[in-house]
């Protein structure tokens, strides 16, 4: 049961304080709870983590679209990343669920129309000033003001005010969105004082702009030093003011976090099985993880491997298709490239048989349409009656299975049959528009070389039919420049990860309020007046019975529209590390595991080093 703790003003009647939000039910911690489960309250302090990025960075300021920023940052994400902290701690074993960080209470209405913080009188910024209910006012009006993903993320919060000296209270566009008390609590908290002031040179600092300077913070880490483009190390501040709470307790063990920056993932792998570069690495690569682990670190015993069963997230992964291009908004163009891929052999071929086919955006949770539509889902769907492919009711999406010889050639048979009715015929082994004498051509943009393994059999059955199908692979700085444009026909390799309780980011998602906007993520350009709706149903829901109903709903619609090309997915986290570490007895089973609770185990360590010898 969450705290409660009475009101003394004149919201009494609405609310109570809470020690926890969750939007599914009842947070796993009480009020009076020390550490998570997972956690070692008594891991000992110290010693690096040494991790690795792909590319170059040139900013410190990850709120502009210009300029790439440094790993630990937020970078894309809502939440605060090593240098700031936020209002609420998400819980990393149970879904949906936050606990109080800087905020110390939170208090709501029956009917979700606002939402109220009161600070922790301890916060303080790593100079020592007290972190204010300006600070989070600033941040918030700022935040939303010049990014995308803030603006769009925060929609259907109005106002920010001042409702007391360590309380903040956030209005809201309207009642029902269950969501919004728990993502309120999740941006950065910025130091305004830090960011309206001048810099060593009496330069004033402007948020807007990408920066050098190492910015302030508030959380168990700061930046200790900066070689741009190469290097980025951060330190734990030993005076962290949360350090002692619940949330913290266990966590946070490394005295620094380097990060070392490297052109390409092979190289990035190169450097792992040397070791000293990357302490643990998630293993992308299925045909790495079965057969790549056989350098002699690993048969030494070193390196170990270890799966995790993770069970947070659903996912869409596949070939992102920018419909912003004339070529892709015919759905028939769509759904004959879906035609065109074989996955089964790819499976058979790469895969080792590991993967799964991804047939749903929330694939791997019961959010995840199947079936035909009965019941909420059907009366949801029936409001968008004529405004999406019939299919959407009275067929299962299934996506193409090339199991055997013939299903291949019936796939590709139906592919062309979808294309001519789009317009397209062959001309001279060409694929070319009809009506304007121009060829299909597909560009797959990638950030690895490596993908031409795994995207080059499906440009082999694209060309097949004619399509002049090529791949570009970009250096991250180029691959994020490009995304942030929408300069792409494809995204190559591309995943929308999914929490277990959808809302308000499904905008940004896949909304058309966002489908034009700089640097946002509705990657495919998706505007569709009847997903907009859809939307709507999964952010107001009113209930979890309806918001399953709604997400469902949503999913089928996006998947009858065609706007990928699904891939595949595990719901395994695959991580190998050096074993230099000492862990928990148990890791977090709900996001698979946590390395922020691991430490420095020195005789690991000293047995590391005289091996390297």
């Amino acid at each position: 049961m969450t705290a409660v703790i009475p009101l003394s003003n004149a919201r009494a009647a609405d609310a109570e304080w809470r020690t926890a939000v969750s939007a599914l039910g009842k947070p796993k911690y009480g009020p009076d709870f020390k550490h998570f489960d997972f956690v070692n309250p008594d891991a000992p302090k110290g010693g690096t983590l040494n991790q690795i990025a792909q590319g170059s960075f040139d900013s410190l300021n990850p709120f502009v679209v210009q300029g790439t920023s440094a790993a630990g940052l937020p970078g894309g994400t809502i939440l605060g990343g090593y240098l700031y902290d936020t209002l609420l701690s998400r819980a990393l074993d149970e879904p949906a669920t936050n606990y109080g960080l800087l905020a110390e209470a939170v208090a709501y209405p029956d009917d979700f129309s606002w939402v109220k913080f009161r600070l922790n009188p301890a916060a303080k910024w790593h100079d020592g000033q007290p972190i204010t209910v300006d600070d989070v006012i600033w941040s918030f009006d700022t935040l939303k003001a010049q990014s995308p993903i803030y603006n769009k993320y925060y929609h259907d919060v109005t106002k920010a005010e001042k409702t007391g000296d360590r309380e903040v209270t956030f209005t809201f566009a309207s009642g029902g969105n269950r969501e919004l008390p728990s993502i309120v609590g999740e941006f950065p908290i910025l130091p305004k004082h830090w960011w309206e002031g001048t810099d060593q040179s009496g330069k004033k600092r402007d948020i807007t702009k990408p920066t050098t300077e190492i910015p302030l913070g508030s959380a168990a880490y700061k930046i200790e030093s900066v070689d741009f483009g190469k290097t980025i190390v951060w330190s734990r501040v030993a005076d962290y003011w949360g350090k002692d709470l619940p949330t913290n307790v266990g966590r946070n063990n490394f005295d620094r976090i380097r990060y070392e920056y490297f052109r390409d993932a092979n190289a990035m792998w190169e450097a792992f099985k040397k070791g000293g570069f990357q302490d643990y690495r998630g293993e992308p690569s299925i045909g790495r993880w079965m057969r790549g682990y056989d350098f002699p670190a690993f048969t030494r015993g070193d390196v170990v491997k270890a799966v995790y069963p993770q069970r947070s997230s659903g996912r869409m992964q596949g070939f992102l298709l920018n419909t912003r291009r004339d070529k892709f908004k015919d759905i028939r163009v769509r759904e004959a490239l879906n035609f065109a891929f074989d996955f089964e052999s790819m499976s058979k071929n790469a895969f080792f048989g590991q993967y799964k086919r991804i047939d749903s955006y929330f694939s791997g949770t019961e959010l995840a349409s199947s079936g035909v539509p009965t019941g909420k889902e059907l009366e949801i769907l029936q409001a968008v009656k004529g405004e999406v492919p019939e299919g959407v009711f009275n067929e299962e999406f299934k996506n193409p299975v090339s199991d055997t010889p013939q299903a291949q050639r019936d796939n590709l048979r139906k592919a062309v049959t979808l294309l001519r009715e789009a317009g397209y015929d062959q001309k001279n082994g060409k694929l070319v528009n009809t009506a304007t004498g121009q060829p299909l051509t597909i560009e797959f943009l990638a950030d690895d070389p490596g993908n031409e393994r795994t995207i080059g059999p499906f440009m082999t059955n694209l060309r097949k039919l004619g399509i002049d199908a090529q791949i570009r692979a970009v250096d991250a700085a180029q691959y994020a420049a490009r995304v942030n444009d929408y300069d792409y026909d494809v995204m190559a390799i591309a995943g929308i990860g999914q929490t277990l309780s959808p809302g308000n980011e499904q905008r940004d998602f896949w909304g058309s309020s966002t489908a034009d906007t700089p640097g946002g993520r509705n990657y495919m350009g998706i505007k569709n007046p009847a997903i907009d709706k859809l939307i709507d149903r999964v952010i107001f829901a009113k209930d979890r019975e309806e918001l399953v109903a709604a997400t469902h709903a949503l999913d089928r619609v996006l998947l009858w529209n065609y706007y990928v090309v699904p891939q595949w997915y595990d719901d395994r986290v695959k991580i190998a590390y050096w074993n230099k570490f000492g862990m928990p007895e148990k890791q977090p089973d709900y996001i698979g595991v946590d390395p922020l609770s691991w430490w420095i185990d020195p005789a690991k360590e000293q047995a590391l080093k005289a091996h390297a010898q």
